[in-house]
């Protein structure tokens, strides 16, 4: 697969290690960051038309991606 736009890793580079230990101990914070991985994988299916789509299902979630990643900016403000 080709390189992927927004990972965490490099959304919040300054902040890999509080990721890599958030995720195995706060396990609110493990799931957001799965589910923000997974809605942007898919993002990048649709956007490269592997996984064919319409405009408005892409811009939804498109917006649950930005949602997810206000929380983990929230948490990891905290961190």
């Amino acid at each position: 697969m080709s390189h992927v736009a927004h990972e965490l890793h490099e959304e919040f580079p300054d902040k890999v290690e509080a990721i890599k230990g958030l995720k195995g101990a706060n396990a609110h914070f493990a799931r957001i960051a799965e589910e923000y991985h997974e809605v942007n994988r898919t993002i990048h299916r649709m956007e490269a038309e592997v996984e064919p789509t319409d405009d408005a299902t892409l811009e939804a979630l498109k917006k649950q991606r930005l949602s997810l990643k206000d929380q983990i900016a929230q948490i990891l403000l905290t961190a």
